[in-house]
């Protein structure tokens, strides 16, 4: 019976909705096909890169990235040229993979030998959806995405993590509605 009706109600909720559907990765959509997924900026606001200062001189050593992380309990930061533009992203792997493991010196190797360059960049707009962003980070096996706006400039910087709380957030309300619907409580499917 609850799939009967659960069925009937997505269907005309599908039917209601001029829902732009997100490209996918492997044929998945991560958020529900009955509500668009929020933007990527919603998750940002939620992240802990939102309210630290995320960015580090790509002229600075290894060792004070390593500090930041450390301090802020973050995995990435974006580096800035002189003039504050983005010239790539340090991460912990980059510490591991090209200081520790090969016996270099933090303190006296600079940020900018070890980063990721911004030509290679995956970035993403605030104005992506969640689906979209999880998309990218999937497809390039990265747990760290810059958010760029229109002109160019870095505005924020997402983490696996917070997209996959925004996704669970999603998925908890609408299992809310469906369970509301199910037990009769509220006229339009919310609580009571």
């Amino acid at each position: 019976m609850f799939s009967r009706a659960s069925s009937s109600i997505l269907r005309v909720a599908a039917s209601r909705s001029s829902v732009k559907s997100a490209p996918t990765c492997y044929g998945r959509l991560f958020s529900s096909s009955i509500e668009s997924s929020p933007e990527a900026s919603a998750a940002w606001k939620k992240s802990c890169y939102h309210e630290i200062d995320f960015t580090i001189s790509d002229e600075c050593t290894v060792y004070e990235a390593v500090q930041k992380f450390s301090a802020f309990d973050i995995g990435a930061l974006i580096t800035v040229d002189d003039k504050g533009d983005i010239s790539g992203v340090v991460s912990e792997r980059d510490y591991v993979n090209k200081i520790a493991l090969l016996g270099r010196n933090s303190k006296e190797t600079k940020i900018k030998e070890i980063s990721t360059k911004s030509a290679n960049l995956v970035t993403a707009s605030p104005k992506d959806t969640v689906d979209v962003c999880m998309n990218k980070i999937l497809q390039k096996d990265i747990r760290h995405l810059p958010l760029i706006d229109e002109t160019g400039k870095v505005v924020g910087m997402l983490s696996v993590k917070d997209l996959i709380k925004e996704i669970v957030s999603v998925k908890e309300k609408q299992i809310e509605v469906l369970s509301n619907f199910a037990l009769g409580k509220g006229g339009h499917f919310g609580g009571e």
